[in-house]
């Protein structure tokens, strides 16, 4: 199976805290996904979004990186991307740089935009309220 990478950026009026807690808090995960999140706070720990996005985190540091095994339901059987999120604190707010490594290429287009549209636009919705 091929794959290809994703590399976005994106910059919040926020601290590095509060766009960290988004993508781990469940509830607030839940918030901005519109559906429901389990999302474990440790590593090994599994999360899920809906009945369409599964994984495990693999490392944890709170307030500056998450990297999972991330997977879309309708992927390959047992085909996991690595999905890394990392925050720095800028002048106004946080600058978040993702890396999703391992992206089947069918799926590319679509898990690229679905980022943009379904994550960092109701993101910075979210924190600028």
């Amino acid at each position: 199976m091929e794959t290809k990478d994703i590399r976005q950026q994106a910059t919040f009026k926020a601290d590095p805290h509060e766009v960290y807690e988004i993508l781990m808090d469940s509830k607030k995960h839940a918030e901005l996904a519109g559906d429901e999140a389990s999302i474990s706070r440790k590593a090994g720990g599994k999360f899920n979004v809906g009945d369409y996005i599964e994984g495990t985190q693999l490392e944890l540091v709170p307030d500056v990186k998450i990297v999972q095994a991330w997977r879309y339901n309708d992927w390959p059987e047992g085909h996991y991307s690595k999905a890394t999120f990392s925050f720095k604190e800028v002048q106004g707010g946080t600058k978040l740089t993702f890396v999703q490594t391992g992206v089947p290429e069918e799926f590319y287009e679509d898990i690229k935009q679905g980022w943009i549209d379904y994550y960092w636009t109701p993101m910075k919705e979210m924190l600028e309220k």
